[in-house]
This record gives structure tokens, C-alpha cells and sequence, in this order.
């Protein structure tokens, strides 16, 4: 008997199979500049909280939905998702598609290289 792949699992595998590894190196400060278009809604840094969506200091390695200061929605709680390399690339690049249900209304990255930079920059903020 075959147990189904939840679907998000699913595409993770598939990002990280079509993305190419997701450990290629990223610039830190091209990825500074790409995360402006996130800052409309993310805040990081010391004084960074949750507004229009969560604040994003230490979300390499963070459970999703694991913030205080946002009401998640009830899509990304039971996601049960670890904030990853591969599992932000995949989310960075499908939103909707990883996680069904996400309030965040954000199209996607399609360009590898820009995801491995916001991945780098990211990878800075604790």
C-alpha cells in the first residue's frame, strides 16, 4: 500500500529537483536589494514585528506560523513546515502552491538566483 505525499511535500520535492541545489550561493547584499519588494509587508532587524504579515528575523530553521506578534492563517498553522532552504525556495517561488490557504498575496520569484540571494539575506537575520 502506497501513502499519499501530501501535496506540499510534493512540491517541495519537485523545487528542489527543477530550482537545481538550493544551497547555490546566493549574494547577500543582492538579496538586501530583492527583499525591498518583501518589506511592504515584512519587517526585520532589531525592532522588526508582525504587521500586514509576519516579521522574518531567524526564518531559516523556524517552524512556520511559530511568531507571536501575526495571525496566521489556519492553511500555514497545519502546514507543519520548517522554514528551510528548499522550503522557502519552493514558498518564494509558488506561495499558493506549497501552501494552499496562505493570506499571502504574493505571485511568486521565477528567477533562481534572485530566490538564492533573498536566501542568503535571509540567512543573515537573527
Amino acid at each position: 500500500m502506497t501513502i499519499p505525499m501530501p501535496r506540499w511535500l510534493a512540491l517541495l520535492a519537485l523545487a528542489g529537483a527543477v530550482s537545481g541545489p538550493v544551497h547555490a550561493a546566493g549574494d547577500v547584499a543582492a538579496g538586501k536589494t530583492a527583499f525591498r519588494k518583501c518589506a511592504s509587508c515584512h519587517q526585520v532587524g532589531p525592532s522588526a514585528r508582525g504587521g500586514f504579515g509576519p516579521q522574518l528575523n531567524g526564518i531559516v530553521g523556524r517552524p512556520a506560523a511559530a511568531t507571536s506578534d501575526y495571525k496566521y492563517s489556519d492553511a500555514m498553522r497545519q502546514s507543519r513546515i520548517v522554514w528551510n532552504a528548499q522550503a522557502l525556495s519552493a514558498f518564494l517561488r509558488a506561495p499558493g502552491d506549497v501552501v494552499p490557504g496562505t493570506r499571502m498575496r504574493f505571485w511568486g520569484i521565477s528567477d533562481a538566483q534572485q530566490i538564492a540571494d533573498l536566501l542568503a539575506y535571509l540567512r543573515t537575520l537573527r
